[in-house]
C-alpha cells in the first residue's frame, strides 16, 4: 500500500498529481480516460467510481487525476486519497499488469521506411531526453501514435491531456523540437 508523499499542483487546474514513497508501478505507464477503459485496472476503477474524475494516468512513483472542474479539491483530494492508499504496490502491480497489458499502444513502425524509422528515432530520443521529463514532472506524458507523411501524430497523457498550455505553448516547443531534426514536419494532437 503506498502513502502519499505530496501532492502538487499541475500547471492544469483540474488535474492533481500525487507523489507517492514507494512505486505504483515499474516503468510502466497507465493511462484511462474513462470507467470503461479501466475495468482491467482496480486502482483505476476505483478512482473512476469517485464522482468528477475524468482521467487516471500513473507511472513508477506518482498517480494524477483529472476532474471535469465540477468538483472542490480539498473535497475530492480526501475521497482520491482512499483507494491511492490501498492500491497494491509496484511488484504486485506489475504481475496483475501483464495479463492486463497497458501503457500504450506501440507505434507500427512496420510500415515505415528506413529513412522515416531514422527520423523517428531522433525524435523519440529527444523528446525522452527534451521534453517528456517535464511533462512527467507536471504529472502527464505524450507518446508517439502515427508518423504520417509530414505529420506526427502525439498523444497527451494525464494532467497534459486536458491543459490548455498543451495545445499551445508545449505543442509549439515540441513541433521546433521536431523540425530541427525534420523540417518538414507538423505536430498533431490526437
Amino acid at each position: 500500500m503506498p502513502k502519499i508523499a505530496e501532492i502538487e499542483r499541475t500547471p492544469n487546474p483540474n488535474a492533481m498529481k500525487f507523489v507517492l514513497k514507494e512505486p505504483l508501478t515499474y516503468g510502466a505507464s497507465r493511462s484511462f480516460d474513462s470507467k470503461d477503459e479501466a475495468t482491467g485496472d482496480p486502482l483505476a476503477k476505483a478512482l473512476f467510481e469517485i464522482p468528477h474524475v475524468t482521467n487516471v494516468f500513473y507511472v513508477d512513483q506518482w498517480i494524477t487525476v483529472t476532474q471535469d472542474g465540477g468538483a472542490e479539491w480539498n473535497e475530492l483530494l480526501k475521497q482520491l486519497a482512499v483507494p491511492i492508499r490501498e492500491a497494491p504496490a509496484a511488484e504486485a502491480q506489475s504481475q496483475s499488469y501483464a495479463a492486463f497489458g497497458g501503457g500504450h499502444p506501440a507505434l507500427d513502425d512496420e510500415t515505415l521506411s528506413d529513412e522515416q524509422r531514422h527520423k523517428l528515432s531522433l525524435i523519440t530520443d529527444l523528446i525522452d531526453e527534451r521534453v517528456r521529463p517535464y511533462l512527467q514532472g507536471d504529472g502527464g506524458d505524450l507518446y508517439v501514435v502515427e508518423l504520417e507523411d509530414n505529420l506526427l501524430k502525439v498523444h497527451y497523457q494525464g494532467a497534459c491531456g486536458s491543459c490548455p498550455s498543451s495545445l499551445s505553448a508545449t505543442l509549439t516547443g515540441i513541433e521546433g523540437l521536431v523540425q530541427s531534426v525534420a523540417p518538414e514536419l507538423q505536430v498533431v494532437p490526437v
